[in-house]
């Protein structure tokens, strides 16, 4: 039985106590590599993830601030669990953009029964991120037929629904939802990255999927007008990041005092005690809590553009707002990368050798960090906050920033 959320502090609740929860084992989970199955049933039915289905339809509607707080809670827990859900609230997004009626109505009660929504999205090998080769062409007797390969599919092995980006006979992109078990679709658990090793991020193939009409949603419409789309999936990606970050951060510290050994000119009995450690563990935790202030922020400048978007759309005032929005989320993107790599590593200097041990699995925070950072470049996003900070240039509306 799935529980149904009604308000934002029961989601920081729920997320904070299963947060807790995946903590523990979640260092084995990543050194045998075993996949959370039972981990993201107990998701599913804590309800967490309805929290954005719209109160019309039974949902909480949570800000944007509370969603990235979720995030952050899980992905301190297991940063893999928290970046699995992070396409099922996107494809959420993409059906809040241009889905029917119909359509939300029947994938909103999918979602607040437990259903979850996987990916396939990314495709290797092709010019750049932005080009795809999946196609639908219309099928005889109605409906499209679905072809394509698809990589780095976080989350669509544990799916009950598989969205697909793939462009039509026009050119223009679709979102194109399959039900797991399809005659043609094929999920391999085929991910060797080297962090994040449990979100099963393999590969999609699709052969000849029939696909319905009424599970094609136009996604191409998205950016003809204002939009936080694009920030919104970076603000979970973010807020990852800083879950990461935090988690770093707690694992290290009982490194430094369980572990290491004072240096022998500090004069002190533990190296939790020695001033140079403490000095250096406080500029951890700087950057740390940076990254969570910024998250914050950036979750309130999605909320704020949200509502003016809704009040003032093809206004100056709204474009401003989205692209506030943007920059805000540009800059937590950036802060949490630094954070999340900077601290996973740096925090071995401070607890000494024995935390390098392969025992222990402190290492994994690292790879979970350079391994998730490597999305989309940080040098972007800073690129983008640098022009609209000197010279009010607007972020592109490209869904990536």
């Amino acid at each position: 039985m799935t529980h149904v959320i009604k308000t934002d502090q029961e989601a920081l609740d729920a997320a904070a106590e299963l947060g807790a929860r995946f903590a523990t084992g979640s260092a084995a989970r990543d050194a045998d590599r075993v996949l959370p199955g039972a981990e993201l049933d107990e998701l599913s039915a804590s309800g967490l993830l309805g929290i954005t289905v719209p109160r019309e339809h039974g949902g909480a509607a949570v800000s944007s601030r509370t969603l990235g707080e979720v995030f952050r809670l899980l992905s301190a827990g297991d940063s893999s669990i928290g970046q699995i859900p992070q396409n099922h609230f996107f494809f959420l997004n993409v059906l809040r953009h241009n889905g029917t009626p119909e359509q939300l109505a029947f994938f909103h009660a999918e979602v607040l029964a437990g259903k979850r929504f996987g990916n396939a999205l990314a495709e290797a090998g092709t010019k750049d991120a932005q080009t795809f080769r999946t196609r639908i062409t219309p099928a005889a007797g109605g409906g499209f037929r679905l072809n394509g390969t698809k990589n780095y599919s976080t989350g669509a092995l544990f799916a009950h629904w598989v969205p697909v980006f793939a462009l039509d006979d026009r050119e223009r992109l679709n979102a194109v939802f399959v039900p797991a078990g399809a005659d043609g679709l094929t999920v391999l658990d085929d991910w060797g990255g080297m962090g994040q090793r449990t979100t099963a991020s393999g590969t999609v193939h699709l052969e000849d999927v029939h696909v319905p009409d009424e599970h094609v949603v136009p996604h191409h419409r998205t950016f003809s007008r204002e939009e936080t789309f694009g920030a919104f999936g970076q603000f979970l990606h973010a807020a990852i990041d800083v879950g990461i970050a935090e988690a770093a951060l707690r694992d290290g510290g009982a490194a430094v005092r369980d572990l290491a050994r004072p240096w022998w000119e500090s004069g002190v009995d533990t190296a939790a005690a020695e001033p140079l450690v403490v000095q250096q563990f406080g500029e951890l935790a700087l950057r740390a809590r940076a990254a969570r202030a910024l998250l914050g922020e950036a979750g309130d400048a999605l909320d704020e553009a949200d509502r003016v978007l809704a009040e003032e759309s093809g206004t100056h005032g709204a474009a401003r707002a989205a692209a506030e929005a943007s920059a805000a989320v540009a800059a937590v993107r950036a802060q949490a990368d630094t954070a999340a790599v900077s601290v996973s590593s740096d925090i071995f200097a401070l607890a000494g050798t024995r935390s390098a041990l392969d025992e222990r699995n402190l290492h994994r925070h690292w790879r979970n960090a350079r391994t998730h950072t490597l999305h989309d470049p940080r040098r972007w996003k800073v690129q983008h906050l640098g022009d609209y900070e000197l010279n009010d240039i607007f972020p592109p509306a490209n869904g990536i920033v």
